[in-house]
C-alpha cells in the first residue's frame, strides 16, 4: 500500500539533507524531513522493508538490517523476538513468514503489515545487540516452540549448541523455569537436544529414528587408533553391537573425489566388522517407514537391548513420507 503524498508528485524538493544515512533504514517521516519525496521513495532507488520503512536498494537485505527497521517503529521497551530473533542468530529455519517483536504492555502493541507483535508476559530474557535489543539465545528457542514442529525445533536447538551459541544444560534450565504458555513445547524439544550434532539432515535423521522408539545412537563417535589418534567419525552409531547410521548427501556423490574417499573409509569400517547404514534425503522425506523398518531390522538383528519387537508409531505425525500417486 502506497503511502499518501505530502505534496504534488512533482513538485521539487531541496536536496536531501547529508545527515539522513540511507544506507541504514529509516522510516518515511525522516526521510521527508531530510528532502526526499514520496515518489522518490517509492522508486527504485529504495528497498521498503516495512511500511513506513525504508533502505537504499543497494545495500544488501539481511537479518540485522530487519532488526534494525522494527526497533525504528517499536516503542521503548520492545525486543526483536521469535524468527526474526532466530534469523539475526543464523538460524537454520524453515521459511517463516512475518517479522517479530515483543513489546513491554498490551497497551503498547501496535499493528504493521508484515509484523507479529507479541506482549510481554513477564520473564522474558533479552540483551543490547549491535543492531539492537534482541531476545536472548534461549528466549528465542522458547519462543520458537509457538512456530516450528518439534523436528524443527529440535534442529534449532542442536546447531545452537554445536555453534556455542548456548551451553546446553543453560537452554534446558532456561526451559525448565520458563513461564511461557510455550514452555512445555520447548522443553519436549530441549530434551532431545544433543552436543556436536553436524547438520540439520542428521538431526532429523535422528529424530526419526528417535520417535520411532528405537534405542538413542551415540552422536558423532570417534574412533581412535592405537596411539589415540582419530581414524574414523561416525554420525549416529550403536557401538556395542557396531552398526552404524550416517545420512548422505549429494556432495558425496557429486565429487568423484568424495565418492573414492567414501568408499575407502567404508571398507576399512567392514574391515573392522562395523555395518554402515547410509541413508539420502529420500529415505527422511518420502519413504521414512522404508528406513526405520531397516534400522530396526539391523538392530534386532545384531540384538541391540532395548530394541522392541515394532517401531512406535509417534514418528509418523512428523515424518509424513511422499504420498503415492
Amino acid at each position: 500500500m502506497r503511502e499518501p503524498a505530502s505534496m504534488a508528485d512533482d513538485e521539487p524538493r531541496a536536496a536531501p539533507d547529508d545527515a539522513l544515512d540511507t544506507r541504514t533504514p529509516f522510516t518515511r517521516a525522516a526521510g521527508l524531513k531530510a528532502g526526499l519525496t514520496d515518489r522518490q521513495l517509492r522508486s527504485s532507488r529504495f528497498t521498503r522493508l516495512l511500511d513506513g520503512v525504508y533502505l537504499s536498494s543497494d545495500v544488501a537485505l539481511s537479518p540485522a538490517v530487519m532488526v534494525q527497521a522494527l526497533h525504528l517503529i517499536a516503542p521503548p521497551g520492545s525486543f526483536v523476538s521469535h524468527a526474526s530473533a532466530a534469523r539475526w542468530l543464523g538460524c537454520p529455519l524453515p521459511p517463516l513468514p512475518e517479522e517479530h517483536i515483543t513489546v513491554p504492555t498490551r497497551g503498547r502493541r501496535f499493528r504493521r503489515s508484515g509484523v507479529r507483535c507479541h506482549v510481554a508476559r513477564g520473564g522474558e530474557t533479552f540483551h543490547k545487540a549491535p543492531v539492537g535489543h534482541v531476545a536472548t539465545t534461549a528466549q528465542c528457542f522458547v519462543d520458537l516452540a509457538s512456530q516450528l514442529t518439534l523436528v524443527d525445533l529440535v534442529i534449532v536447538g542442536d546447531w545452537l549448541v554445536r555453534k556455542k551459541k548456548v551451553d546446553l544444560s543453560a537452554l534446558r534450565r532456561y526451559c525448565a523455569s520458563s513461564t511461557s504458555p510455550h514452555a512445555s513445547a520447548a522443553r519436549v524439544a530441549v530434551a532431545y537436544v544433543r552436543e556436536g550434532v553436524d547438520s540439520p539432515m542428521e538431526t532429523r535423521l535422528r529424530m526419526l529414528i528417535a520417535l520411532a522408539g528405537l534405542p538413542e545412537p551415540v552422536v558423532n563417535l570417534t574412533i581412535r587408533d592405537v596411539y589415540g589418534e582419530p581414524v574414523r567419525r561416525y554420525d549416529l552409531s550403536w557401538p556395542s553391537i557396531r552398526l552404524i547410521v550416517e545420512y548422505d548427501g549429494k556432495h558425496h556423490v557429486e565429487r568423484i573425489e568424495q565418492w573414492e574417499k567414501d568408499l575407502e573409509r567404508r571398507e576399512a569400517i567392514e574391515d573392522d566388522d562395523w555395518r554402515i547404514l547410509v541413508v539420502t534425503s529420500t529415505g527422511i522425506f518420502d519413504v521414512p517407514e522404508e528406513t526405520v523398518a531397516r534400522i530396526h531390522r539391523h538392530l534386532r538383528t545384531r540384538r541391540m537391548p532395548g530394541t522392541p519387537l515394532c517401531p512406535a508409531p509417534s514418528w509418523r505425525a512428523h515424518f509424513p513420507g511422499k504420498t503415492p500417486l
